[in-house]
């Protein structure tokens, strides 16, 4: 099965669309989004194609019970409300087995959150996408943004698909950008 794996939308119309349509195509076991659902807060301009009415719209049509929302610093009660589903600063589910552990990346981070032996640490916030592998054979991985990229990074998304225990990072027009295993 695959997963949809994106971060800080910030309320743009075609990141939405993009997504929705991924999963239309894909029909994911999980869409995990790392917060900044609706809003860029007071450091982000907000994107060419604003709408958060447009993106809780969408998000409210799809399957609720497969997305895991993350709540994100620009991120709000109203948020929560609106897409009728608890948010969580801080996640960890299990795929195969294998911890995965899901945040923003403002309150807990890859410098400040002890990332044990095997575990995937997934977060977003930085707006620039990393897939790592480090010293203790854990994962760190960032999806980038979807929507307001940083450091001239195109667009970006994640897929895990979890049967062959690879993630693949692509930009907004679908081309592979990188590719990084977990296999024990």
């Amino acid at each position: 099965m695959e997963h949809l794996i994106v971060s800080d939308i910030h309320g743009a119309k075609s990141s939405i669309e993009k997504i929705s349509s991924l999963e239309a195509k894909h029909n994911f076991k999980t869409i995990i989004i790392l917060g900044d659902i609706n809003y860029n807060g007071a450091r982000n301009i907000p994107p060419v194609d604003y709408s958060p009415i447009d993106v809780t719209k969408t998000l409210n049509s799809l399957n609720k019970d497969k997305i895991i929302f993350i709540r994100g610093n620009c991120d709000s009660r109203v948020d929560e409300f609106v897409l009728e589903k608890q948010f969580y600063d801080f996640k960890k589910i299990r795929i195969n087995g294998r911890k995965f552990i899901l945040t923003h990346g403002d309150l807990y981070n890859k410098c400040n959150y002890n990332i044990h032996k095997n575990n995937v640490f997934l977060y977003g916030h930085t707006h620039i996408y990393e897939l790592t592998k480090n010293e203790n054979n854990s994962y760190i991985l960032n999806p980038g943004s979807i929507s307001l990229p940083k450091n001239n990074n195109p667009r970006t998304y994640m897929i895990f698909d979890d049967e062959n225990e690879t993630f693949y990072l692509y930009n907004i027009n679908d081309e592979l950008i990188q590719t990084l295993s977990i296999k024990k």
